[in-house]
């Protein structure tokens, strides 16, 4: 029997997979379970309308994505930060990520999670680094970070 996922089943399929699976085990598991429904013309053609719903939705987070790449990238976007130093140039403490975050939010009004700002260790010096920023899985921005002395 065809059946349509409707959520995945350990070893037999993910959902929205269209699958021949034995007449058993679609009636007395999947079916009755909630977990598949059988593959009619009437499901499988809502199944393809809400794939196509889901491509166009994943199309416009890219293209949101590509316009806060080169915003977050614009030569005028540079978060200042000031921060307590020693003589050296290294700061008393760190900058992480979630305080780049606050400070671009306040500057320029952009948010962003601080989980997609991909620091591999607070910024523990003055001066402007470079701090990559996962916004799609298919697009990483640059944000540029200045750090002043209080």
């Amino acid at each position: 029997m065809k059946v349509i996922f409707l959520e995945d089943v350990k070893g037999k399929g993910k959902r929205g997979q269209v699958k021949e699976v034995p007449d058993g085990y679609a009636q007395n598991f999947l079916i009755k379970n909630k977990k598949a429904e059988p593959a009619t013309k009437g499901a499988l053609s809502s199944l393809k309308g809400q794939q196509r719903a889901e491509e166009k939705h994943e199309q416009e987070i890219l293209e949101n994505a590509k316009k806060l790449k080169t915003t977050l990238e614009d030569d005028k976007t540079v978060v200042e930060l000031t921060a307590k130093a020693g003589t050296d140039g290294r700061l008393f403490g760190s900058i992480p990520s979630k305080q780049i975050a606050q400070a671009l939010d306040k500057q320029f009004g952009l948010k962003l999670d601080k989980r997609k700002i991909e620091l591999a260790e607070p910024i523990r010096a003055l001066g402007y680094t470079n701090v990559p920023v996962k916004l799609h899985p298919n697009v990483t921005a640059k944000i540029r970070v200045h750090v002043a002395e209080k």
